[in-house]
């Protein structure tokens, strides 16, 4: 029965910001033009990071139709708080809008924070671990399960328990993963290293450019040896044969290995005719 509660009063916040929407001219919410120097962040705003070239893409849009859809706030003692449309906000301040229409709500700081994360999750558009810090949030703040949550956000258990594994990374692996350094396939693949290996690892990806399954595979190894972390340098292969055989018509000798050709001078006289072929 505590699933069922927590289920129907989830959902029907889930429904509220649209209803806002669908509602503006409502008894209980009023909308306004409000000047964008009144308006102050959300502080429990999941979303850290924004696209530059998509918040451009969006003020030209703003500049060349009008916003569409207003932002939602609250009223604070010294002017508002932003409850959803960051993008929006920021967007309209680019494009050097003096005010942008507000949909004014009356809410606690519970609901500005649930409003927050419910609108950032609806509209998928946060980063891995942004997405997986709101998913911690709605839990915290509703005391569920992974599952229970799964349910009221439509999501599968699976995708809600691999997001928020995410957060055991250490701080510097999640940064790389939010500056898109290495891909979530990669991240998931380091938890359960530790802060020194994940490192390794990462500079590893980013210096090598190895792919998730050469991630894994290295990972298999060091547990099965029980070894601390080492990494080789990925050793790619050449198709020196052309090469080689060019050389050979000219009267050279050569070698090759996997990424290594070597070519093998009988006299200076030989050295001097390479020379004067190669720099010709």
């Amino acid at each position: 029965m505590k699933s069922q509660k927590l289920g129907r009063g989830l959902d029907a916040l889930f429904s509220e910001i649209n209803e806002a929407y669908d509602n503006e001219g409502t008894h209980q919410d009023a909308i306004l033009e409000l000047s964008l120097k009144d308006i102050r962040p959300n502080p429990f705003q999941p979303r850290k990071t924004f696209d530059e070239e998509s918040l451009a893409e969006l003020a030209e849009s703003i500049k060349k139709d009008g916003l569409i859809q207003p932002i939602v706030v609250t009223e604070d003692i010294d002017g508002y708080i932003l409850i959803a449309g960051e993008r929006r906000l920021r967007a309209s301040k680019l494009a050097k809008l003096k005010t942008i229409r507000s949909v004014v709500l009356n809410r606690d700081e519970q609901k500005m924070r649930q409003f927050a994360l419910i609108e950032n999750i609806q509209r998928e558009d946060l980063n891995s671990i942004e997405l997986a810090d709101a998913y911690s949030e709605l839990i915290k703040l509703h005391s569920i399960t992974h599952e229970e949550l799964a349910t009221m956000i439509n999501k599968s258990r699976t995708h809600i328990t691999n997001s928020l594994r995410l957060l055991q990374l250490s701080p510097k692996t999640q940064k790389s993963l939010i500056e898109k350094k290495i891909t979530a396939g990669h991240a998931k693949v380091l938890i359960g290293l530790d802060e020194k290996q994940q490192q390794l690892m990462v500079n590893s990806i980013i210096g090598q450019k190895l792919s998730v399954r050469e991630v894994e595979s290295t990972i298999k190894n060091i547990k099965e040896d029980n070894q601390p972390v080492t990494f080789k340098e990925v050793v790619k292969s050449y198709d020196f044969s052309k090469v080689k055989s060019k050389l050979s018509s000219l009267g050279f000798m050569s070698n090759s290995s996997r990424n290594k050709l070597t070519i093998e001078f009988l006299n200076e006289t030989q050295v001097e005719e390479f020379l004067n072929n190669f720099l010709k």
